[in-house]
Parts: C-alpha cells; sequence; structure tokens
C-alpha cells in the first residue's frame, strides 16, 4: 500500500514561487511514475506533470518554464517548484503515483494520490 502526503502551498501573490512537497510512504519509489494534478473550483482535475520511472520529464503547456518537477529518490520525495506563478494556478494540488514506470499526464493513470494541498495566488 503506498501513502502519498503533500504539504507546501498556500498563498501568494501573483509573480510569486511556491515549492511543494510530496511524501511516499512504501517500497520501490524510484520505479514509479509520480506526477502532479490540480484542481480549480467547478473545473476537472488536470495534469501539470510528470516525472517517468527513467527520470524523463513532461509539463502540460501552461506552465512550460514556470514549473519544475523533480524527486530525491533518498528521500522518497517528489517536488514541484513553481515560479511566476498566476492566479489561474489557484487550484488544489493533487501528488499521484503508479507503478507503472511510463504513464500518461491523466487522472484515471494514477492508481494512488494525496489528499492535496492549496495553492492561491492572487493578483
Amino acid at each position: 500500500q503506498v501513502q502519498l502526503v503533500e504539504s507546501g502551498g498556500g498563498s501568494v501573490q501573483s509573480g510569486g514561487s511556491l515549492r511543494l512537497s510530496c511524501l511516499f510512504f512504501g517500497y520501490a519509489y524510484s520505479s514509479y511514475s509520480m506526477a502532479w494534478f490540480r484542481q480549480a473550483p467547478g473545473k476537472e482535475r488536470e495534469g501539470v506533470a510528470i516525472i517517468a520511472g527513467d527520470g524523463s520529464t513532461r509539463y502540460t503547456e501552461s506552465v512550460k518554464g514556470r514549473f519544475t518537477i523533480s524527486q530525491d529518490n533518498a528521500k522518497n520525495t517528489l517536488y514541484l517548484q513553481m515560479n511566476s506563478l498566476k492566479p489561474e494556478d489557484t487550484a488544489i494540488y493533487y501528488c499521484a503515483a503508479d507503478p507503472d514506470s511510463w504513464r500518461l499526464l491523466r487522472p484515471g493513470h494514477f492508481r494512488y494520490w494525496g489528499q492535496g494541498t492549496q495553492v492561491t495566488v492572487s493578483s
């Protein structure tokens, strides 16, 4: 059984930065696909960034050049560095994991989910 615990959300002004963390409780972390999703009020959950088991990364177009996904395998921790934040980035951010080492950045492709952390960006 895998448990994911996110932290690092908060409130910032437009142009500010935040770093989200996701601690993975389980085994064989380095072989998992890990991703960040977000869900704004009244909207569907969308993929933000993914890091595959081989370390390759992919991003949704709206965050390219502003967000960076990374991980520390020794600490079983996933990160999302968010810079140049915009009000439209406001959402609950979720960490997700799947034992398949390569997945699409879609909610249905991920088996395990964290509880979410709120990110609010004011203009």
